[in-house]
């Protein structure tokens, strides 16, 4: 799970002078240069790594990427999210040096190489480290400057890395432009909304950030203090709030691109909207884009986000007045599920304005009398509505936007409040209110409210984004009116279903008071629903089959037609290869509608009966379009694929020897599991014997799930049956494109050991995968692609063997200013503290021999001596770290 929460820097007044800043930041070590383009005719992406110091001696490392010729440009500063480093950036990194930018990454106090405790935005340490950041970009001949000491500069990130950019655009007047994304405005709101402790992701944030130890002092107090009473108090919510953005809200006056998930029980869209707020009344331009994902999963539009925020710093950095930053307010909307893959359809809303959260309400009458609720002893057992660490790619979340409830509310524990069937649809865009009556016999009261979509006859009920709102009742004992902001959502209710009330004694991530009470809770109002009338869904594009259909009908045609007439000349088979599973010789392929960009590039490569080859690359290398060619799915310009001597064509013979499991299996959602395999099969025209189903249907693994329909599976359900799909007829060359994806631990094993004795049978099998550890565990050779071409080939043993890193085992542990000097030593490109020792990798050059005499000149205890190096070492070195 990535947790992206505030690191955020940038807390000085103005610039610093430059001979501050040069007495502060020492570079204390530098790596060279690598290249990685998406395409090959792309301009390289150069690249250095620095441990920067600060001005309290706190070690912070950053990469700077650049592209294209030289001159000066604006920089952009990425933030990383909550426990994660600046390797999390890279690839986005590159992307904007790329389109023209100078790129900084850096990982935050206290994760990855960098030093220091965490302390959550701490004015004085990390939001201090980004003006310094933007001290050295002034510095560079690379980065454009509005005037000495002032670089134009952006700031972007998610959740951390969000707040980064929010808080030094507040105390670093240099800030030109920012884009945050999934983050908050004040974090006391967001971890104690309305009083009530956020227990179960505040207790996320301190496990991911390596324990409380490794925190600020005064942040592990707060922390031990509030998780033990469960009741935040007024110390605690002053420490978050210095920390927050909001702090500083009237001075963020440059263009914000505010990027919200709705599916988010950390930050929710309220925080983006006080942020909005705030910003705009300062007179600053403030798109809002609500994505379909968030914290607790969903889908988060990486793409599409990136796209855009890419455009607004082409227009607030760039000065680009053409560039298309979007509307005023974009939103994402789920409109039911795609029968061809399970996936949820997506579709984008979009308003002048933005409209807030209160926009054009609307009453809807709800009923129900005085209700009575318990709140149990010890709070427990509590109600269930969104799960901390259960979002990934899907999430509960997600499930509720499709219309599957997954809420849990236990009966004498909340109280229900029902309108009328509607008589029209209604789309709730915002958030709703409503005023109730709440007294305790207690204190006070802990409440969670909640508005369900309650379908005819109460089934689905649908909690929307899985969302509650905590209300704390101070001095209920009398009996107390209480106006209650409902959770932010995008809904539609469809008509003849009901909107539903409830409030409950408990949820699972949040503290209740351990006291038993009772709640009396009565309706004061109706429900006050938001409508934003102003926000525009686009039109719902044609079914795919409506254009694909004839197409592809004409298509088929011709290529039948094509080959009639070409397959005389098809080349002979070679019968010195009849042996061989597969030979690539000079193979290459551009992209579409250039001449000069290849997507592979010269590839030549042979593979024998009985290997486990492993396919490797990074994002862009060309595997997945070797692939497909070698199945025949698209021809190359040049260069020629044999598959047992026979060359490949569409629709070539020899295919039939081939099995493949490339891009994800098309399967009938309405049939079962093995009646998608049977009729697969049959459309081959073999006979039913050669199918070997009872194999492959033991290696899926799917049990009585066999019998359900597809649309019920699950993803790695899904992965297992494709997978089950390429292996019918048990083919003499079997290729898999990231077979593992949706498996578990287990099933990953199980996998391994399929591929493996499937190999030994005198089988062939193909792996692509970004899996390094699998790979090196399944597989008996490589090929290692970058960049459409070649990089190396050969034995797993080979390549893994043939580094550069040795393990040095010492006797005791090694100090870290030891290290630094045996790092500092020629022929030393690094060095690094590990249990057994250090792990030193060598420059080209230099040799163990030279390497121990310097280690016994610096008294380190040398024990042992050897060669260290996985195959992600390996994978890594031959790449030049693009991956």
């Amino acid at each position: 799970m990535d947790l992206r929460v505030p690191a955020l820097r940038g807390l000085l007044k103005g610039p610093r002078r430059l001979t501050a800043a040069a007495a502060a930041v020492v570079v204390l070590a530098g790596a060279g240069t690598w290249t990685a383009a998406a395409s090959p005719d792309a301009p390289p992406v150069r690249h250095s790594d620095r441990l920067l110091t600060m001005a309290d001696g706190t070690r912070i490392d950053t990469t700077f990427f650049t592209a294209g010729p030289a001159g000066r440009r604006p920089a952009v500063l990425l933030g990383h999210g909550f426990g994660g480093s600046k390797n999390d950036m890279r690839r986005q990194a590159a992307d904007l040096a790329r389109d023209g930018y100078a790129v900084l990454t850096w990982s935050a106090r206290g994760f990855g190489r960098s030093t220091g405790r965490i302390g959550l935005n701490d004015p004085r340490h990390e939001v201090a480290d980004v003006s310094w950041l933007i001290d050295w970009l002034a510095r560079r001949p690379e980065v454009r400057l509005d005037k000495p000491g002032d670089p134009r500069v952006g700031l972007a990130g998610g959740s951390y890395g969000g707040a980064i950019a929010l808080l030094a655009a507040g105390h670093d007047r240099r800030v030109d432009a920012i884009a945050p994304s999934i983050t908050y405005w004040n974090l006391a709101d967001a971890l104690f909304p309305d009083g009530v402790f956020k227990k179960l992701w505040a207790g996320v944030f301190f496990n991911l950030g390596g324990g409380c130890a490794r925190f600020e002092p005064a942040l592990c107090r707060m922390y031990d203090r509030v998780a033990e009473s469960g009741t935040p108090d007024a110390a605690a919510r002053r420490l978050l709030e210095e920390r927050s953005p909001s702090a500083v809200a009237g001075r963020i006056k440059v263009p914000t691109l505010l990027v919200q998930g709705q599916t988010d029980s950390l930050f929710t869209l309220a925080q983006s909207d006080a942020a909005q707020k705030a910003i705009h009344a300062n007179g600053a331009p403030v798109d809002v884009d609500w994505i379909a994902g968030g914290h607790d999963g969903g889908d988060m539009e990486t793409a599409r986000v990136e796209r855009r925020m890419t455009a607004w710093f082409d227009r607030y950095l760039k000065g680009d007045e053409t560039a298309d930053t979007g509307p005023a307010f974009r939103i994402t909307r789920t409109g039911g599920v795609d029968s061809t893959d399970g996936a949820a359809q997506l579709r984008g809303a979009s308003a002048a304005g933005y409209p807030g959260l209160r926009d054009h309400q609307r009453p809807v009458h709800l009923t129900g009398r005085e209700q009575h609720v318990t709140n149990p002893a010890g709070a427990s057992p509590p109600g269930v509505s969104a799960l901390p660490g259960l979002g990934g790619s899907g999430g509960l979340a997600q499930l509720s936007a499709l219309g599957v409830g997954v809420s849990l509310d236990f009966p004498g524990q909340y109280a229900r409040f029902d309108s009328a069937p509607l008589a029209r649809p209604l789309r709730i865009t915002g958030s709703p209110t409503v005023t109730v009556r709440v007294a305790s016999t207690g204190r006070d009261a802990v409440l969670f409210g909640k508005v369900y979509d309650v379908g005819p006859g109460g089934s689905p009920q649908v909690l929307p984004a899985q969302l509650v709102a905590p209300v704390r009742v101070s001095g209920a004992h009398a009996g107390k009116d209480v106006a209650i902001s409902l959770p932010a959502i995008d809904h539609e209710v469809q008509k003849g279903h009901r909107l539903r009330l409830v409030l409950a004694s408990t949820d699972l991530g949040y503290a209740s008071p351990a006291a038993p009470a009772t709640y009396t809770v009565s309706l004061r109002s109706d429900l006050s629903v938001p409508t934003a009338p102003a926000v525009h869904t686009a039109a719902a594009p044609l079914p795919s089959w409506v254009w694909w259909l004839p197409l592809a009908g004409a298509t088929t045609g011709l290529v039948l037609l094509l080959t009639a007439r070409r397959r005389g000349a098809a080349p002979a088979p070679a019968p010195d290869l009849a042996e061989v599973p597969l030979e690539i010789t000079g193979l290459s392929k551009r992209y579409a509608r250039s001449a000069d960009r290849y997507a592979v590039r010269e590839l030549s490569f042979r593979v024998e009966k009985g290997q486990v080859l492993g396919l490797l690359g990074p994002n862009g290398a060309g595997k997945t379009t070797t692939l497909r060619m070698l199945m025949g799915l698209i021809r190359p310009d040049a260069g020629e694929i044999r598959v047992f001597g026979h060359a490949i064509r569409p629709g070539a013979p020899v295919l039939s020897r081939v099995g493949a499991f490339v891009e994800g299996a098309g399967f009938l959602p309405h049939l079962s599991g093995r009646e998608n395999l049977e009729l697969y099969w049959r459309a081959t025209g073999r006979p039913p014997q050669d199918a070997h189903l009872d194999e492959a249907l033991e290696i899926a693994g799917l049990g009585d799930a066999l019998a359900r329909a597809v649309r019920t599976y699950s993803q790695g359900m899904r992965q297992r049956l494709a997978i089950a799909q390429a292996m019918l007829g048990l083919p003499d060359l079997l290729i898999l494109d990231e077979p593992t994806n949706g498996l578990d631990p287990p099933q990953i094993r199980e996998m391994r050991q399929v591929m493996i004795r499937y190999a030994a049978g005198g089988r062939t099998v193909i792996i692509s995968s970004h899996l390094l550890a699998e790979v090196e565990q399944s597989c008996t050779h490589l090929v290692v692609m970058d960049r459409g071409r070649l990089i190396q080939a050969g034995p797993v043993r080979e390549i893994v063997g043939s580094g550069d890193t040795l393990l040095v085992g010492t006797g005791t542990a090694v100090e870290e200013p030891v290290v630094e000097k045996v790092a500092a030593l020629p022929g030393v490109a690094s060095a690094v503290r590990t249990e057994d020792g250090l792990l030193v990798r060598l420059e080209p050059g230099g040799t163990a021999e030279r390497l121990v005499v310097e280690l016994v000149r610096l008294e380190v205890p040398v024990a042992s001596v050897g060669p260290h190096r996985r195959l992600e070492d390996a994978f890594l070195t031959l790449i030049g770290g693009s991956a």
